[in-house]
């Protein structure tokens, strides 16, 4: 909660007011700024709490260099991944809780709360044996290392926190529209969040959300190019592949595929199932993935799909929206070349 990297004055200003401390006011790094960061030797230590930033983020090949260049990388996760095989100088691994296991503290059983996709937030209580005993849970860790680093600087007693209510209670004094957290999480059900869809309550003029008709910017493609959308199969969490098929669109046993449509295909001269190698282009960069098959799809001409994120080496750091810095996965120009018959080889 409160994790962003511009949060505004009122939030800060209840933050420091809570923790009788001075909270940084100046912006932080957004993902994309970050991995700039990284690569520009700005960034001494990288700790991930959870997650795979690896694999989720655009410019696969510049975030590996970049967090190389780290003097330190901490991973806090409940399973490994892709992102615990590059690392900074100095890398540790801290295994943690998983969601669905039992978190015993030494306040007793605990609960964390969870947001779903309606703004509803609810408690959240593991029912499964730990992996281990000597596994912690992520308030566990993160207690930890502040206390080993930057206790009796402050008036925080970081252990307390063992105790998942006290960090809630917390929260309701800096959070706005989480007040009685404690109370009100404990309600079955849960409550809504203070979305402001939700509550029609806007910080506009008019006090009503206001739309704006913007213009679709002409894209002008080559003639051997074609505009490229990664997306997510059935067997899929964010970058957590739990199967190879996609029961969605009729793949089995395997992800590296571009959707195109039929005539496109015969029009490049390819073949279904033929294997291809992609290459995007941003402002004179080339970015090369290799070895994927070609499925004939109903997808609109010159318009092509393929699965995050095997694909998320062509999104050049550049390519991003605006305003808000998001990467442009949905948008990424790209060339299709056959995979070159080896002399010899059928």
């Amino acid at each position: 909660m409160g994790i962003w990297e511009q949060m505004d004055e009122g939030f800060l200003n209840r933050l420091g007011a809570e923790f009788k401390f001075e909270p940084p006011r100046r912006k932080g790094y957004d993902t994309v700024e970050t991995i700039r960061a990284m690569d520009a030797g700005k960034v001494k230590a990288f700790v991930s709490l959870g997650g795979n930033f690896l694999s989720a983020t655009p410019d696969t090949d510049v975030v590996a260099r970049g967090l190389g260049k780290c003097s330190l990388t901490a991973f806090i996760a409940t399973k490994l991944n892709r992102n615990h095989l590059v690392t900074g100088a100095t890398s540790v691994i801290l295994p943690c809780l998983g969601r669905t296991e039992i978190d015993v503290q030494a306040a007793g059983p605990q609960f964390t709360t969870v947001e779903d996709t309606l703004g509803v937030v609810s408690s959240s209580r593991g029912v499964l044996a730990p992996v281990s005993e000597d596994v912690k849970s992520e308030v566990a860790i993160v207690a930890g290392i502040a206390t080993a680093t930057v206790s009796g600087k402050g008036e925080v007693h970081w252990m307390n926190f063992h105790d998942y209510d006290q960090i809630r209670d917390r929260a309701s004094r800096v959070v706005a529209g989480f007040e009685n957290f404690n109370e009100r999480v404990r309600v079955p059900g849960g409550f809504y969040a203070p979305v402001a869809a939700k509550q029609r309550q806007f910080a506009t003029a008019t006090g009503k959300a206001n739309f704006t008709v913007n213009p679709i910017r002409q894209l002008q493609l080559a003639a051997d190019q074609y505009l490229m959308m990664t997306i997510r199969s059935h067997d899929q969490f964010n970058t957590t592949i739990y199967g190879l098929d996609d029961r969605y669109r009729g793949i089995h046993g395997g992800r590296r595929v571009i959707f195109m449509n039929r005539d496109d295909i015969a029009e490049a001269g390819l073949k279904d199932r033929q294997l291809v190698n992609l290459t995007s282009h941003f402002q004179g960069e080339r970015r090369t993935a290799r070895d994927f098959s070609v499925i004939p799809y109903d997808i609109p001409r010159r318009c092509t799909a393929t699965y995050y994120p095997e694909t998320n080496p062509l999104v050049a750091l550049g390519s991003v929206a605006e305003i808000s810095n998001t990467p442009a996965s949905k948008s990424i120009v790209i060339s299709i070349e056959p995979v070159p018959q080896v002399a010899g080889v059928r």
